[in-house]
């Protein structure tokens, strides 16, 4: 009776075995995808993010040197406009996403000793969705402080 029960039982588990060879293969692979891509995704959001931050830290520096150089306000500006175009553009990132805005400490830029500060945001959008204008992964922001020399 034992052994009638052993056969069966090991005829059993062969046959249930022949029925599902190969489908630990496929869960594995459903498995993985389905875990592996909003991961993958995740990691690029997160080099967007990164991206950006470092695009608008280089953007505000360069911008508040340009401002800095220049001989009036005017074309300070639009200089300052300039270099934060460029260096955004060098890191990937569409200007037209980004903020710049300058204030000088006190209120003369081309006074000797004042503070020309440049705060540049961004918006970095989220990867691989052309169709969500709207939608972004987070907003960067920077700002860089030069100080106006005695002797121009």
């Amino acid at each position: 009776m034992v052994i009638q029960q052993r056969l069966h039982r090991e005829r059993m588990q062969r046959h249930y075995s022949e029925h599902e060879r190969g489908s630990a293969v496929v869960e594995f692979t459903f498995l993985a995808l389905l875990l592996m891509v909003p991961l993958v995704y995740f990691v690029i959001t997160v080099g967007q993010i990164q991206s950006g931050s470092f695009a608008v830290v280089g953007a505000a520096d360069q911008a508040a040197k340009v401002y800095n150089a220049q001989p009036d306000a005017g074309t300070a500006q639009a200089a300052a406009e300039r270099a934060v175009f460029l260096a955004l553009s060098d890191f990937g990132h569409e200007p037209g996403r980004a903020n710049m805005t300058t204030s000088c400490e006190p209120a003369d830029c081309n006074a000797a000793g004042s503070a020309v500060t440049v705060t540049v945001s961004l918006n970095v959008p989220l990867p691989f969705l052309p169709f969500a204008d709207g939608l972004s992964a987070a907003e960067v922001q920077a700002s860089a402080t030069q100080l106006v020399g005695r002797y121009r």
